[in-house]
């Protein structure tokens, strides 16, 4: 009617700021894959032992639904906690030398419960390269957060002795999910335990790829038997399955239990899920010979790309970046890696910083020497491209 105000529409800003993302070359698409392969060499996913199409993980977790149901059926407080869980539990505790464990359904899930429940009330101290789900479990601890300059150990121990906080914890990747490289985890401990704080360390990077038969970066730093060190890992990388885990002191594990929201209020991990990655565990402990093979193949990716003039880093594990930085540069690499043959991971702001747009490639452990000769003419067209 005439005079009346246009009611105004509440998507307008959304279309708005999906157009700016667009002509900054930021808009994300789903690709779906198809059972069918499309014969592309496999670099982007997180699939690092190869394990995701073991016929053995297959095969278990097969045998779990029959057994138990497609889905568990409720919260692990009420009904989602089956004798499968426990077994699990228990096959983490004695792969990584951790005291207890408790399984979620995801490790973006464990990562918000470790740190919103062990930071309440305390200073939280998270390196600036930390995973997004880490940053998210800060603000929802609802606690003072002090982010520290990256695998910067004097500004960790800055924070913590200036702190008016009576606890403290201190948070970090053990293997950064874009950059590869490892954390300073034996001093950040000592910083730790100086200042009086736990470590949590996020091992979804590392388990099944660093240290003695895959078991982690802590483990490998000497200290998986620590009380105050705190671990939280992923069941759906190396261990080819879906599924998170936080490991640490019984004191640890009981808290998330009774105040872990993530976990009282999440239903529990499907049987499926929890028996592939029980067979997942029982390979690394029979082949200790796959974490090796992995971190064999990430670096001759690195050597690879260095000798085609492509900057990279030195990887501590799987993850090896190829920094190319604008988006629109990364997004034609990730474009001529597909024409040549290669499936490699794109990676944008605000997944890297401003300038620093990556492909992110992921070594796997059964790659085989054809497969590095595709991979090599895939790179080789991308340094051309900068050239």
């Amino acid at each position: 009617m005439p005079g009346m105000e246009q009611t105004p529409d509440p998507l307008t800003r959304l279309r708005a700021a999906t157009l700016k993302r667009e002509a900054a070359g930021l808009r994300r698409t789903l690709r779906p894959r198809t059972p069918d392969d499309d014969g592309l060499v496999d670099l982007a996913s997180n699939d690092y032992l190869g394990l995701a199409r073991d016929a053995r993980l297959a095969e278990a977790a097969v045998e779990a639904t029959r057994i138990w149901g497609t889905g568990s059926t409720g919260s692990r407080l009420v009904t989602g906690s089956t004798a499968l869980h426990t077994r699990l539990e228990d096959a983490l505790c004695a792969f990584t030398g951790a005291q207890s464990a408790l399984v979620f359904s995801s490790g973006y899930l464990a990562n918000l419960a470790a740190v919103a429940a062990l930071g309440s009330g305390a200073l939280v101290v998270s390196e600036a390269g930390n995973h997004a789900s880490i940053v998210d479990a800060c603000r929802l601890s609802r606690s003072r957060v002090v982010i520290t300059p990256h695998k910067d150990v004097t500004a960790v121990e800055k924070a913590l002795a200036d702190r008016d906080e009576e606890h403290a914890i201190v948070v970090t990747d053990a293997v950064f999910s874009v950059d590869g490289d490892l954390a300073p985890i034996e001093e950040l401990h000592a910083a730790a335990v100086r200042q009086g704080a736990l470590l949590v360390v996020d091992e979804a990077h590392a388990i099944g790829v660093i240290g003695e038969g895959g078991r982690g970066a802590v483990h490998a730093a000497g200290l998986a038997g620590e009380r105050t060190v705190v671990r939280t890992v992923t069941l759906s990388k190396s261990l080819g399955a879906q599924g998170g885990a936080v490991l640490g002191a019984p004191e640890v594990t009981e808290t998330l239990i009774d105040t872990g929201r993530s976990f009282i209020f999440d239903t529990g991990l499907a049987p499926g899920s929890v028996a592939a990655a029980l067979a997942a565990v029982d390979i690394l402990r029979t082949q200790p010979e796959l974490p090796g093979s992995v971190r064999t193949r990430a670096k001759e990716l690195a050597s690879m790309a260095r000798d085609l003039g492509l900057e990279t880093g030195e990887p501590a594990g799987a993850v090896v970046p190829i920094v190319l930085g604008p988006p629109e540069a990364a997004l034609r690499a990730a474009a001529i890696c597909a024409e040549h043959g290669v499936r490699a991971g794109c990676f944008r702001p605000p997944s890297v910083p401003v300038g620093r747009s990556c492909l992110r490639l992921t070594a796997r452990a059964n790659l085989s020497s054809d497969d590095l000769a595709v991979i090599r003419g895939a790179l080789t067209a991308v340094a051309k491209m900068k050239r």
